[in-house]
């Protein structure tokens, strides 16, 4: 084991192994120093993502819509299922093999492109050297030509509900249930709290989400958000706004108190949990005298390049300012690699698509038609139901809609907001046409294959000039 490197990560969340496996493909001597460990204590590459977010969260959602399907759905198809029953612990233990394979795949990369992992926490010292301290072990320094921070975030707290693990969980936690509980609530409907609401509540129970704000879904568009909302209670989901929960008190069931526009609340269910945001993870990341600059809220300041105050110090994932997205922290571990190796590499942040995973799916890229009128400028839409394709109707997903935003005198593409069947794989085309600078006309005279999905972004282009095929305009 060497002390010094090119480049030493600290954090192998998607921000930095992808930004350290980029850096040696471009021939630098890397190591990567994480802390984070399984339920078991084994370490484990991949940070939250991989083994407590997005990863084991979309494979709880993949079986628990399969089991919807099975008791709600298929009949109509005139597939007749008798006894299917529901098996907790083996869809856990499906979703731990998923998250499994693919850190032991980052594993094989890392071997693969000769990054060294090292298994413990990293500190940032004074002239770019680190502090490494192994889970079993002495304290000893590194020192690297440059420096890549990316510790990722940690579930916020509340005091009114702490956790306790067992029924009081945070979104970690909710993915490890044993039973289906009978009541649910979920302390804010954000993106988290949706997906891990609509799990359980197709399993089975009564699931009510408690949102602080007035406003629900407030970085949607808000016609797709009162599309979503409207779905999402027919579901079931009971999705309740302006709550501020004061207490949780635990009893043979838990308490939850909250207050309203109605005033002083009690609900009572059997488990609770908490997903009102996250926070960077930044807590004795770098000693006094490094001098890193952080605000108050913990975030690492950084240029438009993702470099922090000290130069060859690099911050990038969400320790640093904009959406904490695992695809937004990854192309900034690409772009920071690329420069450090004299590239000019660099990201779009007014390209970054958004996807909640949901049934149906939500996703989006660029502003919100709310942006756009605060900010002044002059636009046009163009929606579109995919109740009206062929294709969705075919495969019983017509719920749901395609809204393209574009200016109202150069027709430039400002944003696409969709709810709907396979939304998160749709705003890829979105995405891109932007990306190009693409216009509402070029995606509208884009040949969309028949039947597709896709027709209904094809379709919401051309209802922008008022040229939609299959809707009255």
């Amino acid at each position: 084991m060497t002390d010094t490197y090119d480049v030493i990560v600290i954090g192998a969340g998607p921000a930095g192994y992808v930004g350290a496996i980029r850096c040696a493909q471009l021939g630098m001597s890397v190591a990567v120093i994480d802390e984070y460990k399984q339920k078991d204590g084994a370490p484990a590459l991949g940070g939250t993502c991989l083994n407590v977010g997005c990863i084991p969260s979309k494979a709880l959602l993949d079986s628990s819509e399969h089991f919807h399907r099975v008791h709600s759905e298929l009949a109509g198809h005139g597939i007749k299922v008798e006894g299917a029953s529901l098996d907790v612990p083996q869809m856990i233990k499906r979703k731990d093999k998923v998250v499994s394979d693919l850190t032991g795949g980052i594993k094989q990369l890392f071997k693969a492109n000769n990054i060294e992992w090292l298994q413990g926490h990293g500190k940032l010292l004074a002239d770019r050297e680190v502090e490494f301290t192994p889970h079993k072990g002495k304290a000893r320094k590194l020192s690297a030509g440059n420096v890549m921070l990316a510790t990722g975030s940690r579930p916020i707290e509340i005091g009114a509900a702490p956790l306790d693990g067992d029924r009081i969980v945070d979104s970690a936690g909710a993915q490890d249930f044993r039973e289906v509980p009978k009541r649910l609530a979920v302390i804010g409907a954000g993106v988290i709290g949706l997906e891990m609401g609509s799990v359980w509540n197709r399993l089975g129970s009564k699931v009510v989400l408690l949102e602080a704000q007035d406003t629900f879904l407030s970085p949607v568009d808000q016609q797709v958000a009162r599309e979503s909302r409207k779905l999402f209670e027919k579901q079931g989901l009971e999705i309740k706004l302006g709550c501020r929960v004061t207490e949780a008190r635990k009893g043979k069931t838990i308490s939850v108190h909250y207050e309203d526009e109605d005033g002083k609340q009690t609900l009572q269910v059997d488990k609770v949990i908490v997903s009102v945001g996250r926070r960077p993870h930044t807590d004795g990341l770098a000693s006094e005298d490094a001098n890193l600059l952080t605000d108050e809220r913990g975030f690492v300041h950084v240029d438009d390049y993702c470099e922090t105050n000290i130069p060859g110090v690099y911050a990038v994932g969400d320790v640093v300012r904009g959406p904490m997205l695992a695809h937004k922290g990854s192309e900034e571990g690409v772009m920071v690699a690329e420069r450090i190796a004299g590239h000019a590499g660099h990201v779009n942040y007014e390209t970054i698509p958004w996807v909640i995973y949901t049934d149906p799916e939500i996703a989006w890229v660029g502003r919100t038609e709310g942006q756009l009128k605060a900010a002044g400028i002059p636009h046009r839409s163009g929606t579109f139901s995919f109740a009206a394709t062929g294709r969705a109707q075919a495969i019983d997903r017509k719920d749901g809609i395609v809204k393209v935003l574009a200016h109202a005198e150069t027709d430039r593409i400002l944003g696409v907001h969709m709810v709907g069947p396979q939304a998160s794989e749709l705003i890829a085309e979105a995405t891109l046409a932007m990306e190009y600078e693409a216009s509402a006309e070029d995606l509208a005279r884009t040949i969309h294959a028949h039947p597709t999905l896709s027709e209904a972004v094809h379709e919401a282009a051309l209802a922008v000039g008022k040229r939609a095929i299959h809707k009255a305009n």
